[in-house]
């Protein structure tokens, strides 16, 4: 009697149609039946379509065919981003999936590489990352037990069409069993007694009741904010971008398998290449760039012509004080929002839903769960978000009163504690189960000069002579692994080259939900 048998997901887009696929996964062994509420009326709004490597073990965990999910989504590998004009003008590095070089006598490679650095060395920290490399030669491969340790050693995710994301995981949810219903919901129905959410009601009068309810509705939080009062957490001071101008372009080059990330006079622009076009987007700060202006920076570094007018949307960087209150719980943009700068937001999706899954309730929906729950999310937040904050933080860049803002400000305590320790010998500790690791942090340090100015006293342990000629061969291993590779234009020509005549393109200003 106490087992949930109803899970009502209000709202589709990435959020909504991921989550339902993933209940679906497990709850038909439960006799639980899943029903998703979505209006054609209604569109998604997002600012981007790349993801993170954790994206292959969410569909992994499906039963979806890579394969078939690249060419359903007019997918392009991802294998890092590349930041332009952060630390300053006229510079650029890679930020790769994956590690940087190999660790020798149990210590940290940085810390061997920070050493040669002092000591006159000139090769980049890049130099030293098999994703980087590959990334750009255009190289890519799927790891495989027979390439052997060095090649195993690629990480990747996806650029993909956000719209066709959704439409692919929703065939994929509604051949499981999961209830599609068309509808606009017009009020929320909470029990007099314990405040729980009841039924929702439709605009035609149709009413939907459910045991535990998912809130994909986007911004506006339907039900966690306005139905459950639950608030929001602003966290524009540190991360002060709160609006994009987004468009579709037609491709102009052969893909590239990463990301790139170009630093504007108030924020970032990012160019995203699928199979069928391009996604582009200027995120800014409203507070030092008007919109106008911004469509018109936006436009002037566009390479491609737009298939559609740019479309403007507007956030706030924050949480959800709450990600799980009473028998709701809050997922994508309702639970909050990260600004796209690591790709991050389709990421939290999936934590969401895997935390969920592990803490899944009857319907005494003790608070127990949902405190853990909480701490959880909140943990996955507070990390990414001073990993965002690091890369405004470092930069060198004084030219406009954006950058010099958030070159100045005050950022949070955990943050400056992580910057010190890394600034002074090259440490890093992972707190929790924080996303980003020693690589991720090393690549942004030192690529916009924040670079440790000491390293690990054990590094003496090798002499510079062996370092050095480690490090060396470490690029010639590294560089003839690349050259085994095939393009990535090859390897999706012949694995999973997308149908352009099946594809609905959809998503063109870059939307994710």
């Amino acid at each position: 009697m106490k087992t949930i048998k109803e899970i009502v997901i209000v709202g589709g887009g990435t959020a909504g149609w991921m989550s339902a696929a993933a209940f679906a996964k497990f709850a038909h062994k439960a006799d639980i039946a899943i029903t998703l509420i979505e209006s054609e009326q209604i569109g998604t709004v997002g600012v981007g379509e790349a993801t993170i490597p954790q994206i292959a073990k969410f569909n992994a965990m499906l039963g979806i065919d890579e394969d078939a999910f690249v060419k359903a989504t007019q997918a392009t590998f991802k294998l890092g981003i590349e930041f332009a004009d952060w630390g300053q003008i006229g510079e650029r590095y890679f930020h790769p999936f994956g590690v940087h070089g190999f660790d020798l006598e149990g210590i940290d490679f940085h810390q061997y590489w920070t050493k040669m650095k002092a000591l006159g060395e000139e090769h980049a920290l890049q130099d030293y990352s098999l994703n980087a490399l590959a990334a750009y030669a255009g190289k890519f491969m799927r790891p495989k037990p027979e390439h052997g340790a060095v090649l195993n050693r690629i990480a990747y995710a996806f650029h993909f069409d956000a719209t066709l994301y959704a439409a692919f995981l929703r065939a994929h949810a509604e051949a499981k069993g999961v209830q599609r219903i068309e509808g606009v919901v017009a009020t929320v129905g909470l029990d007099a007694e314990n405040g729980f959410i009841d039924a929702v009601t439709l605009a035609d009068g149709r009413t939907v009741s459910g045991d535990l309810f998912i809130d994909c509705t986007g911004f506006r939080s339907l039900l966690m904010s306005d139905a459950l009062g639950i608030g929001y957490e602003d966290w524009s001071h540190y991360l002060p971008v709160d609006r994009a101008v987004a468009a579709a372009t037609e491709s102009t080059e052969t893909p590239l398998p990463y990301t790139r990330a170009t630093a504007r006079g108030a924020g970032w622009q990012w160019k995203i290449p699928l199979q069928h076009r391009t996604g582009n987007g200027y995120v800014y700060s409203s507070r030092f760039l008007e919109p106008e202006q911004a469509e018109l920076d936006f436009r002037a570094a566009l390479n491609g012509a737009l298939l559609g007018e740019p479309k403007h949307l507007r956030f706030v960087t924050g949480r959800r004080q709450k990600f799980w209150h009473k028998n709701c719980v809050a997922l994508g943009l309702s639970a909050g929002f990260m600004e796209p700068l690591e790709s991050t937001s389709i990421h939290l999706i999936q934590s969401g839903i895997s935390k969920l899954i592990a803490l899944f309730p009857d319907k005494t929906l003790p608070t127990v769960e949902q405190d853990e729950y909480n701490r959880l999310l909140t943990d996955d937040y507070l990390h990414i978000r001073d990993f965002l904050i690091l890369h405004y933080k470092a930069t060198r860049r004084d030219d406009t009163p954006f950058w010099d803002y958030v070159r100045t400000m005050e950022v949070p305590e955990t943050l400056q504690r992580k910057m010190e320790l890394l600034r002074a010998s090259g440490r890093f500790f992972k707190y929790d189960a924080e996303l980003f690791d020693v690589t991720s942090w090393m690549a942004v340090a030192v690529g916009q000069g924040l670079a440790p100015i000491g390293f690990n006293p054990m590094v003496e342990g090798l002499s510079d002579s062996n370092i050095r000629q480690s490090l060396e061969n470490m690029r010639n291993l590294l560089n003839k692994s690349v050259a085994a590779m095939p393009s990535q234009e090859a390897f999706i020509a012949r694995f999973c080259k997308a149908d352009p005549a099946q594809v609905k393109t959809g998503g063109a200003d870059g939307r994710t939900n």
